[in-house]
């Protein structure tokens, strides 16, 4: 299976607390094998000034741990308007502490024992969502996923709901193949029939409106944005 982190060009942060040596080994190999880069923590406070120095993708936190707990540590985290996601991983299963940790701001929790899959499944989708919504850049272009506009030189583009589709999609893997089933899969749905000679129209479209926009059309696999 092939992870999120291994499909972006930069590996993905993940802060694991964990005051467990062999459970913190154990995930952080886990993790490792799944293309995550790692920074493990046996304390909250050595896990608090580590966020000072780098920015974390994704933060995977023990309740009972030394210093400053898992909650409380989020929960400054937030109070600093840290928005980055966050998913408990303890022993506890009282309604009391689960409670503490939404509030606290966690998105996910899950309880040991657990299956080393599901965790990450549950960290692919939070990654997965919040990575969708995060501000792109490629060259000039800029895309805004949450209000769904892409720039270029800072000058919103008017484009169909295709355009920005196929655009969008090609600014997600930069200097990369796209393939025509990828794209066929991004512009239309299952009701739907799409064609290359629509996608032709899109590309002469952008290029129409971008004369410095590179679209490579790779013979017999598909198209590529060149940065």
């Amino acid at each position: 299976m092939r992870h999120l982190a291994g499909q972006l060009s930069q590996l993905i942060k993940i802060l694991l607390l964990e005051d467990d040596p062999l459970f913190g080994e154990t995930l952080t190999d886990l993790l490792e094998e799944s293309d995550y880069d790692v920074s493990h923590f046996s304390n909250g406070q050595d896990a608090l000034n580590a966020t000072f120095d780098t920015k974390f993708d994704l933060y995977l936190l023990d309740v009972n741990v030394p210093l400053i707990d898992g909650i409380s540590l989020l929960k400054e985290l937030r109070q600093a308007e840290d928005t980055t996601p966050a998913i408990f991983l303890t022993s506890h299963k009282d309604k009391e502490t689960l409670k503490k940790g939404f509030l606290s701001g966690a998105d996910d929790y899950l309880t040991k024992p657990f299956d080393n899959d599901e965790l990450l499944w549950r960290l692919e989708a939070i990654l997965k969502r919040t990575q969708l919504q995060q501000p792109q850049s490629v060259g000039k272009l800029a895309h805004d996923p949450k209000h769904k506009t892409i720039k270029y030189k800072g000058e919103t583009l008017e484009l169909s709901k295709k355009e920005y589709e196929f655009l969008s999609l090609l600014m997600e893997h930069p200097n990369s193949n796209v393939t025509k089933e990828l794209i066929m899969d991004r512009l239309w749905s299952s009701s739907e029939s799409g064609s290359d000679g629509a996608v032709r129209v899109y590309v002469n479209r952008l290029k129409s409106l971008l004369p410095e926009l590179k679209i490579e059309n790779i013979r017999g696999i598909g198209y590529k944005l060149v940065c």
